[in-house]
C-alpha cells in the first residue's frame, strides 16, 4: 500500500566515477565530486537540489494519489463494464507487469542512466491510465492497467537511481523521507476526492485527469537528472548491453506470477495446472534476480533486501483485512472502518523523517529493529477487537504505531541499499528490493486468504453486523498472529544487516 517498495557488499570505502561509496557505519561523509557552488551544508531543497528535489517528490506524490484513488473507483469501473468476474485481474495484472518492468528499469539505468527509463516509465503509466478511463470493456481496462504497471515498474527503480548518482549520502535518508510524506496526503484525501469525483463526474475522469498533472514535475526534474545522473555509469559513451539472462528471468518471474495468481482467482481442480507452471517459472526465476543469501538472512545487502519483503508482506498482509475485521465484526461502517487507518499515513511519515536525522545514523540498525518490534506489535494487538469490551479504537492507536515502526524501516532499507551498492549496480539492485517487497506482498496475502478461507471466513459478508451472527474470530485471528510472528522474525533480520 505504501508504500510507496539491493551487488556485492564493500568493507571498506570505493570511488567509482566520483561517487563515494562507503563501508557500513560511515555516516555523515559527502560525495566528494561535489564542488563548492553544491557546499556540504544545503538541504535537499537547497539551491542546487531543490528543482530535482521537488520535480521527483511531485511524481511520487501524483502516483501515490493514482495508487489510493483507483482502489475507490474500480468497483464502480468493473460494474459499468459488465466485468465484476476479472476484477481481482485489474489488479495482478498491475502487479505482474510491474514487475518486469523493475528489473527492465535496473538494466536500463545501470547501463544508460536513468532519464530514459523514467520517462518512459511517465509515458507508460500515463498511456494506460488514458486507455483504462477510455475502455469500453472490461479486457481494454485490464489491459490498460497493465500498461500502468509496467510503467510504475520503470518509474520506481529508476527514481532510486537518482536518489543514488545525483544526492551525496548525507542527502539521501532525507530525500527518501520526502518520498514517505509525499503519500500522506493522497492516503487521506485520494480515496475522498475520488469517492467524489466517481459520484460526481464518473469514475473514468479519475484515471485521465492524472497523466496531464504529471507533466509540470517531470518537465521540473527532467533537465537536473541529466545534468547529475543521465549516461553509463563509467562515462563511457558506448553504454554496455543489456544482460540478457536477467531480461529472460524477469519475463518468468512475470509470467509465473501471474499464473499463480490465476490460480488463486480459479479455486477449480484444473487451477492446480498453471498454479504449478507459475511456481516452476518463479522459483529460479526469484533465485537468480535477488541477491545471493538472501533467503538465509546473509549479512549486508542480502538481509537489506530479506527485511524490505518481510517488512512490507507482513503488514501488507494484515492491513488488508483490518477494515473488513471492523465491519463484520464490529459493526463499523466501511468510512469509519477505513478512517481508523488514517493516522498511520502521519505516523509513518514521522518514522522515515526521524531516521533522516543525522544525529540517529549511527543507530540506525538499532531503530530498524525497535521498527519491527513496534509493527509486530501492532499487528498482534489488531484482533483483539474481536473481544467485544476492547474499544475499537484500539485498532487506531494500534496502528499509528505500527505505521512509525514501517516508517522507520522502509525508508532505512532504502539508505542502506544505497550505501551498500556499487554505482553500477544501484539499479539492478533497486530492482531487487523492489521485487522482494511486491512478491512478498503476493504471497503472504495469498497464504493469509487462504488461512482466512480455510475457517470460515470465505462466509463473512461485508454487510455483516454484530446483530447478523455473522461472527468468525477466528478467520480473522488466524491472519494477524502469523503475521505477528514473520515481523518478528525481520526483527532478527535486522541484527544482520551491518557487515562484520
Amino acid at each position: 500500500m505504501r508504500s510507496s517498495r539491493q551487488g556485492s557488499n564493500r568493507a571498506a570505502a570505493l570511488t567509482v566515477a566520483g561517487m563515494t561509496v562507503l563501508k557500513p557505519g560511515d555516516a555523515g561523509v559527502v560525495d566528494e565530486s561535489e564542488g563548492p557552488s553544491e557546499g556540504s551544508g544545503e538541504g535537499v531543497l537547497g539551491r542546487s537540489y531543490r528543482a530535482l528535489s521537488i520535480g521527483i517528490v511531485s511524481v511520487v506524490v501524483l502516483i501515490a494519489f493514482e495508487a489510493t484513488a483507483v482502489g475507490t473507483a474500480m468497483p464502480v469501473a468493473a460494474r459499468e463494464l459488465d466485468g465484476i468476474a476479472l476484477y481481482g485481474f485489474a489488479f495482478s495484472g498491475y502487479f505482474t507487469t510491474s514487475l518486469f518492468g523493475m528489473v527492465l528499469s535496473g538494466q536500463w539505468s545501470d547501463r544508460r542512466g536513468p532519464v530514459g527509463a523514467l520517462s518512459a516509465g511517465i509515458a507508460g503509466f500515463g498511456a494506460g491510465l488514458l486507455l483504462s478511463g477510455t475502455a469500453g470493456a472490461m479486457w481494454l481496462f485490464i489491459l490498460g492497467r497493465a500498461v500502468q504497471g509496467f510503467g510504475g515498474g520503470l518509474v520506481i527503480v529508476a527514481l532510486y537511481v537518482v536518489v543514488g548518482r545525483a544526492y551525496p549520502e548525507r542527502l539521501r535518508p532525507a530525500i527518501m523521507a520526502a518520498f514517505a510524506a509525499g503519500w500522506v496526503v493522497p492516503s487521506i484525501v485520494g480515496p475522498l476526492a475520488a469517492g467524489a469525483v466517481t459520484e460526481h463526474l464518473g469514475w473514468r475522469w479519475v484515471f485521465v485527469g492524472i497523466p496531464v498533472l504529471v507533466v509540470f514535475p517531470l518537465a521540473l526534474a527532467l533537465p537536473q537528472i541529466r545534468r547529475r545522473a543521465s549516461g553509463p555509469v563509467d562515462g563511457t559513451d558506448t553504454p554496455a548491453a543489456f544482460d540478457r539472462r536477467r531480461i529472460r528471468l524477469a519475463l518468468g518471474i512475470s509470467l509465473g506470477a501471474g499464473l499463480l495468481q490465476y490460480a488463486a482467482q480459479d479455486l477449480r481442480p484444473l487451477s492446480l495446472l498453471p498454479g504449478v507452471a507459475g511456481v516452476a517459472l518463479l522459483v529460479p526465476a526469484v533465485l537468480g534476480l535477488l541477491p545471493r543469501g538472501t533467503y538465509r538472512a546473509a549479512r549486508g545487502l542480502p538481509s537489506v533486501v530479506l527485511l524490505r519483503g518481510v517488512a512490507a508482506g507482513s503488514f501488507v498482509a494484515a492491513e488488508s483485512f483490518v477494515p473488513l475485521m471492523l465491519v463484520t465484526q464490529r459493526g463499523l461502517s466501511p468510512t469509519l472502518a477505513g478512517f481508523s487507518l488514517a493516522a498511520g499515513g502521519g505516523t509513518w511519515a514521522l518514522g522515515s523523517w526521524v531516521q533522516a536525522r543525522a544525529r540517529v545514523e549511527p543507530y540506525r540498525e538499532r531503530l530498524m529493529t525497535l521498527g519491527m518490534v513496534l509493527v509486530a506489535a501492532a499487528i498482534a494487538t489488531a484482533p483483539s477487537v474481536l473481544i467485544h469490551s476492547v474499544p475499537v479504537w484500539t485498532v487506531a492507536v494500534a496502528w499509528g504505531f505500527g505505521c512509525f515502526g514501517m516508517g522507520l524501516v522502509i525508508s532505512s532499507t532504502s539508505v542502506l541499499l544505497l550505501h551498500l551498492s556499487a554505482p553500477e549496480e544501484a539499479g539492478t539492485n533497486s530492482a531487487a528490493l523492489q521485487i522482494s517487497d511486491g512478491l512478498s506482498n503476493a504471497v503472504l496475502l495469498a497464504a493469509g486468504g487462504a488461512a482466512f478461507a480455510a475457517l470460515g471466513g470465505g462466509a463473512v459478508s461485508h454487510t455483516a453486523t454484530q446483530a447478523s451472527g455473522a461472527q468468525h474470530p477466528a478467520a480473522f485471528a488466524v491472519v494477524f498472529l502469523p503475521m505477528a510472528g514473520v515481523a518478528l522474525a525481520g526483527a532478527w533480520v535486522t541484527t544482520r544487516l551491518r557487515v562484520r
